[in-house]
Order: structure tokens, then C-alpha cells, then sequence
């Protein structure tokens, strides 16, 4: 099992509303984080996770950094926050081909969520993760509509691939499920789940896949920062409006909260949620 050193955080409680930060270092690289969850204008309890953290494990300096938003239930993104990164860093690929790890760590925990599901409930959770190993490389892999999205150069680098079921249409339909904009205005997995790809949801299992899509850049003097955040922030704005938000405000706690407030002020009635990282040569 990986052990997990993480320091320079602070977290304000999971309640309605939570924020933190922290801070540290990769060899020339100074990162510094924040994280900003607000719960929607919906009934339920809240239903977003998030990890921030950084660690060192096997002599590696990790950015571990997470944006679980889970639907009809909190308990499948709650089981993801504690156990996707340590199951992740646990394939013995990670250190060599991180690509393939991130691929099996995904469907091995949706595997190990389905077979808990007496326990979780019949809920499910989308997922981005995006690891910075050594300051150097920022992998990122994800299921579902919770993106990322990268600052570098001057542009805004979405690093996610929004599974949308109009676009895997097809290979719902070979499957022997449909997609349909009723009830309400988006496209849903047999008229119940608006993303194609998810953790857990044991009663569409048969029609989703938890394969997520893998992404890596490099992270250089061009890169400034990148945006975790699930889709009530995606909902009401594009990826350039997030990142200009964020940009304007050094302390990424606060650039975080301002992402949320930007969010509520367009209408957002989802929950919401964030982790903005930056990085500093």
C-alpha cells in the first residue's frame, strides 16, 4: 500500500460549504493549491468530493488532486476519495507506463464498487484525477463530465473528454440500451444518467463503461495552472471563462472560491465544486 506524506494543508469543514489550501515543492517547480466546494440548490445532502494533497511516495514528490461528483448518493464518490489514488498508485505499471495504471486502477475500482453494492447503494460518481509527478509530467484521466482543464502557453488545454451519451450513442445502442432527451433537455442513458461513463450505477453497468481517457503534458515555464471542477461550473461557462476567473487571483483558495461564486451568480443550481493548482518556477 502506498504511504501517503502530505503537508502545507489547510481545510476549512465538509459541511453545506468547505474550502482549504497548501503548498510545497517538485525540485524547481513551487506548487500551491485550493479547493472550494458548495452544495447545490437541490434536496438532497451534498454529493461532490474533491482530493488536494502532496505527497511522497517511493522517493517521488506526487500532486494528488480530485473532483468527484456523485448522483443519487454520496457514498460512491465518498468510497473514490479514499480509495482511487491509493489503488491507482498501487499498479506496479504506475512508475513506468502511468497510462496503463490509470486504465486498470479505474476499472478495478468500479469492479470493487459493484461488488460492494449492497453497501454503496445503487448511486454512481464521475471522476477526474490529475497526478503531477515530480513537477515534471500532469497526467489526468476521468470518466464522466468533470473536466480539467490546463493553462499553458497562453491557452486553456482541456485535459478531459466530456462523455456525453449523444456521442457514444452508438455503442449504447449495441449494447441494447437508448438514448433519450426525456425526461428534461439533455441526452440520458436510457432517459435516467446524462454522462455515458461512470463509477459505479450497477443498474445501467451493462450499458456504461469506467474506462476513463488518459491525457499528459508536460509541465513547464509556460504552465500556470490548471482547473479540477464537476460540471455545475461546466454547465454555465467554458473552459476560457474559468481559467480567466482563476488567473486573476494569485492565492488559489480564493481563485477557487471565486470560480464557485462566478458559477452561483450564472444560475448553477448543481453542486459545485473545484481544485485549482498552480504552478511556479
Amino acid at each position: 500500500m502506498a504511504k501517503f506524506c502530505c503537508f502545507g494543508s489547510e481545510a476549512a469543514g465538509r459541511a453545506s460549504a468547505s474550502s482549504g489550501k497548501g503548498k510545497g515543492c517538485q525540485g524547481q517547480v513551487k506548487v500551491s493549491y485550493g479547493f472550494s466546494l458548495v452544495r447545490g440548490k437541490t434536496n438532497h445532502p451534498m454529493e461532490d468530493f474533491h482530493v488536494a494533497e502532496l505527497a511522497e511516495v517511493k522517493g517521488n514528490e506526487l500532486g494528488l488532486f480530485a473532483i468527484y461528483d456523485g448522483h443519487l448518493g454520496d457514498t460512491v464518490p465518498a468510497y473514490l476519495q479514499k480509495n482511487l489514488f491509493p489503488n491507482i498508485l498501487n499498479e506496479e505499471e504506475f512508475w513506468t507506463h502511468p497510462d496503463r495504471a490509470l486504465t486498470k486502477a479505474y476499472e478495478k475500482t468500479d469492479q470493487a464498487i459493484l461488488s460492494h453494492t449492497p453497501d454503496l447503494g445503487p448511486g454512481g460518481s464521475t471522476a477526474v484525477t490529475a497526478i503531477l509527478i515530480n513537477g515534471r509530467k500532469l497526467w489526468v484521466a476521468n470518466v464522466g463530465d468533470s473536466r480539467a482543464v490546463l493553462l499553458k502557453g497562453g491557452e486553456a488545454i482541456q485535459m478531459s473528454i466530456d462523455h456525453d451519451p449523444n456521442v457514444e450513442r452508438g455503442a449504447i445502442e449495441n449494447r441494447g440500451g437508448f438514448v433519450s432527451n426525456m425526461p428534461g433537455d439533455v441526452p440520458r442513458v436510457c432517459g435516467q444518467l446524462a454522462v455515458s461513463r461512470a463509477f459505479g450505477d450497477r443498474n445501467l453497468k451493462s450499458l456504461l463503461k469506467s474506462e476513463p481517457d488518459v491525457t499528459v503534458e508536460d509541465i513547464d515555464h509556460t504552465a500556470e495552472l490548471v482547473v479540477l471542477a464537476s460540471d455545475g461550473v461546466w454547465k454555465v461557462m467554458n473552459n476560457r471563462e474559468a481559467v480567466d476567473v482563476v488567473k486573476r487571483f494569485k492565492d488559489p483558495q480564493t481563485a477557487a472560491k471565486q470560480l464557485i461564486g462566478e458559477a452561483v451568480k450564472r444560475d448553477s443550481k448543481d453542486d459545485i465544486s473545484c481544485v485549482v493548482v498552480r504552478f511556479k518556477m
